[in-house]
């Protein structure tokens, strides 16, 4: 039976994603190689998130319609009152795909109230999900052998619930999961979603979406090319605006053994060397300070214009050249991703923990700091949260952590903290479980 992720980090309450994407709805795609027509992910733990998270969402409107008084308040509370008004009509239900049988379904049915208790427990902003989700979430299934006829589905107005759209690319059949008898050919990879390195070819999912149409009609033996050139255009005009931006170089792929293959990384002329307007800015490129704990996190080439008395931890493989007051306020560890070292960050915690505990003691700002800004910094501040702060991000130099030590609900608590300050988190999950492991005492360096 699927579950809920131990770690909030698929939870829409807890990750990266705005509440206010799912405002319209949303998309997911995914695919299984298991000869069934959609994975286990789509027929029951998503189908679950929504379930909890509209009981969420149920159980606060109802708090709300207890509350005259706010209809008389400012413009937010009255928007949040008018919520309360409608909560008898929130569709809290579980919906589940035919092909989940009924005896399942009751068994899942048992476990929504404590799921619900928990996400609740955790932190998660339920009043900022329930002020944009106008519509209960329900799921839609879409396979490939699904038939669709475009003037019978009704306007979206008239719908009574937001839908959460699961696309099953994979195909029900038992053939070879490689098709090459056409020109589309494919090759079907488990796994494939969480190791983009493999395949992406270098393209950053903003990149992809900013050149999706010219990406998708290019013929098959031109696309690795027009890829190339897109990746590599990019490139110049990051390292025009002073940011990191190494070349990236792809290895042919096997099984497609194409001579149009070629390797991303040969110099691109550009039109002219400024920078196109509009793309001088990038809404991810900000330093994120987690509310008053005197910690902050961001990519690695921020890090090089912070001001001289902040402490700095680079978990990049790269060593930067930041303008510090002291060497001692810089510390560099090379982490590498849990897909390459499963063990790389629960050795390196030891020291961050140390070299974090000395300078806030002395009241200083720690930024923190990886190549993307989104998961091994995100760990490393996880780490050093839980074991100097109390709930509230109030530094105690670690009297409570050790007492009580941790819990997996301490871990989600902390994590969803962090998510409201930086947005764009998406710590890994191999990663999370290094952190508990090693404060949890399961890896011997951190006890």
């Amino acid at each position: 039976m699927a579950t809920p992720t131990t770690y909030l980090s698929a939870s829409p309450a807890s990750t990266s994603m705005s509440p206010s994407s799912l405002r319209g709805g949303c998309i997911i795609v995914d695919s299984t190689r298991k000869g069934k027509r959609f994975p286990d992910s789509m027929s029951k733990t998503i189908p679950i998130w929504t379930c909890v998270l509209n009981r969420a969402v149920s159980n606060y409107r109802r708090r709300l319609a207890r509350y005259d008084s706010l209809e008389n308040e400012s413009d937010t509370s009255n928007e949040l009152g008018n919520l309360g008004q409608h909560s008898s009509s929130w569709d809290c239900s579980l919906h589940l795909p035919l092909w989940v049988s009924d005896t399942e379904k009751r068994m899942i049915e048992k476990h929504l109230d404590g799921w619900n208790k928990e996400l609740e427990a955790s932190g998660a902003d339920i009043t900022k999900i329930a002020l944009y989700l106008r519509k209960p979430l329900r799921p839609l299934w879409i396979s490939q052998k699904t038939v669709i006829w475009l003037n019978e589905v009704p306007e979206y107005d008239s719908w009574d619930f937001t839908p959460v759209m699961l696309v099953s690319a994979s195909s029900s059949s038992f053939t070879s999961q490689q098709r090459t008898t056409s020109k589309f050919s494919w090759n079907y990879i488990a796994g494939a979603g969480d190791d983009e390195e493999s395949w992406a070819r270098g393209l950053s999912p903003d990149l992809f979406w900013k050149h999706a149409y010219d990406i998708i009609s290019s013929d098959p033996d031109l696309c690795n090319q027009k890829i190339a050139d897109i990746v590599e255009k990019d490139r110049v005009r990051r390292a025009h605006r002073g940011e990191n931006a190494p070349q990236v170089s792809v290895r042919p792929s096997k099984c497609l053994g194409s001579p149009s293959t070629s390797l991303i990384g040969d110099p691109v002329e550009l039109d002219n060397g400024t920078v196109a307007e509009g793309e001088k800015s990038n809404n991810d490129d900000h330093i994120s300070f987690l509310g008053s704990t005197n910690i902050a996190v961001c990519k690695s080439q921020l890090a090089m214009e912070v001001p001289p008395a902040y402490c700095i931890i680079n978990c990049d493989r790269e060593s930067l050249s930041v303008s510090i007051d002291n060497p001692e306020m810089y510390l560099h560890l090379p982490i590498l991703d849990s897909k390459f070292d499963r063990f790389s960050l629960s050795r390196s915690i030891p020291s961050a923990l140390k070299f974090a505990q000395s300078h806030l003691r002395k009241g200083k700002t720690l930024l923190i700091c990886c190549r993307n800004g989104e998961d091994i910094s995100l760990c490393i501040s996880l780490a050093i949260l839980i074991s100097f702060y109390d709930e509230e991000g109030n530094f105690e130099d670690g009297r409570s952590f050790s007492k009580r030590g941790i819990t997996k609900l301490d871990m989600r608590r902390r994590l969803v903290f962090i998510c409201k300050y930086a947005v764009n988190a998406r710590p890994s999950r191999g990663n999370l479980k290094q952190v508990f492991h090693c404060l949890s005492g399961a890896y011997n360096p951190c006890v």
